[in-house]
């Protein structure tokens, strides 16, 4: 379910990736005087000039997909839909004008050790139909802008046959217009979370009573990490030719 708008740092993700590669540097740095914290603070993220405008599709190696809910009122129980693909229209300069589609194959649906044939159950019939209704999608509606690095995507969600608003709330990470040679790709990352009632959508098996928590809670809670690619042209990010002797 999903996803996303905004835009990126450059010197701190710099330092980052260097402190990362040099154990000594990251051991040699101290932590600021005691009442300095907030101007050691990072900054919000946001987008570096050369950022480029357009698609931006999903690098299934850093996404995750997890929902929740609850069981028996004793704890959340969570799982995952492993298969899933996300296009992002985007112009850093203009963010409220982005726009996401998501898909999700719901037989991709992974559970923590599931007893034998829980799975097959929540893929039959009275939960998730999976056989009937072999996709969840997302297409946002609207994008508004809640702060530096913040952003409400309003859009249609459809599962089990049915289609109803849902508004993620979606954080900005960072990103850069593509670090060679290492990634030649321009790369933005998100967190993405957002709720709805599964009954709305006419899955109402297990559902508890009013005033009860004997079953399977009603609402879902959604959990997404995307990062997005966008190929940068060959001449880009190719090394720069040697100059005549």
């Amino acid at each position: 379910m999903s996803y996303a708008s905004k835009f990126a740092i450059g010197g701190a993700l710099l330092l980052a990736l260097a402190a990362c590669s040099d154990p000594k540097a990251a051991k040699t740095q101290t932590p600021p005087p005691a009442g300095e914290a907030s101007a050691a603070a990072p900054a919000p993220a946001k987008p570096p000039a050369d950022l480029p405008a357009g698609e931006y599709k999903l690098d299934k190696s850093h996404a995750d997909l997890s929902f929740k809910l609850s069981h028996l009122g004793f704890s959340w129980y969570t799982a995952r839909f492993s298969d899933f693909d996300v296009k992002l229209n985007l112009d850093p300069k203009a963010p409220a004008a982005a726009s996401v589609e998501a898909s999700i194959k719901t037989s991709s649906l992974t559970l923590p050790a599931p007893p034998p044939g829980f799975t097959d159950e929540l893929l039959g019939a009275e939960w998730l139909d999976a056989a009937k209704y072999r996709a969840i999608t997302f297409r946002s509606t609207k994008v508004e802008t809640t702060g530096p690095d913040t952003a409400d995507v309003s859009g249609n969600l459809t599962l089990h046959g049915v289609t109803k608003p849902v508004t993620l709330k979606a954080k900005f990470n960072g990103g850069y217009a593509g670090f060679p040679p290492m990634d030649p790709n321009a790369r933005i990352g998100f967190s993405l979370s957002g709720s709805f009632k599964r009954s709305d959508f006419g899955v109402s098996y297990g559902v508890p009573k009013p005033g009860s928590t004997m079953g399977v809670g009603d609402e879902v809670t959604v959990a997404i990490e995307a990062e997005l690619l966008k190929p940068n042209p060959p001449a880009a990010t190719a090394p720069a030719a040697p100059a005549n002797p």
